[in-house]
């Protein structure tokens, strides 16, 4: 397997050999069940597809509870694809931590955490215009000017301007693998990845 779904639960410091003190991530990764395998033939590519994170009955709609019925796996709230090496895997299968081992370069993926609508200083980090003298304190942390007058008569696209900040899907490269834990289904990674704590991750290895 090329990857695996996983659960951010947090971070902490690890001590390498030297005694630093690296800063890791702590992740859930795992177990996910093979829901769906997809061929050449039938569909045109290649893939497997894992479901993650065990979900109510109440919750599930009819066209999911039917899709994941023919696979005969749990009821999940997470799926995705990943691309797979070597052995055709079965629907049902198991897919566990273990496929990671010390040492490992992986790529995370994750959603941002949200920040709400912010203005420009917090999300483009403007210095602000003008100083507070002369009547003017409420314009430190303003945008400034957005376009012309006569020319162009409009504002460009793409205008850094204030908007919703965040909840965004972002990877980060090349993170290394510092501890598996198989009976915890944790792994954990050196450095940080994107999200909140209990926000859900995609786990690949790197190419």
């Amino acid at each position: 397997m090329s990857g695996i779904l996983g659960k951010k639960l947090g971070m902490t410091s690890l001590f390498d050999d030297g005694g630093e003190a690296i800063p890791c991530t702590i992740i859930e990764a795992g177990p996910c069940y093979v829901t769906q395998v997809k061929t050449k033939e039938k569909d045109g590519y290649d893939a497997v597809q894992l479901g993650f994170d065990e979900k109510r009955e109440r919750l599930v709609n009819k066209p999911l509870k039917g899709h994941l019925g023919k696979s005969g796996v749990k009821l999940l709230r997470l799926m995705r694809e990943f691309s797979f090496n070597g052995k055709k895997m079965d629907v049902g299968a198991e897919v566990k931590v273990d496929i990671f081992q010390l040492g490992d370069i992986v790529d995370v993926t994750g959603k941002s955490k949200g920040r709400g609508f912010q203005g420009v200083v917090k999300r483009h980090h403007f210095g602000g215009v003008g100083m507070t003298t002369h009547g003017a304190s409420d314009r430190v942390r303003a945008p400034g000017s957005i376009g012309g007058s006569s020319y162009p008569s409009r504002v460009f696209k793409g205008m850094r301007m204030a908007g919703r900040m965040g909840f965004e899907q972002r990877t980060v490269k090349n993170l290394k693998v510092v501890k598996v834990v198989p009976e915890s289904n944790i792994l954990i990674v050196k450095g940080s990845v994107p999200g909140a704590i209990n926000s859900y991750l995609e786990i690949t290895k790197a190419h």
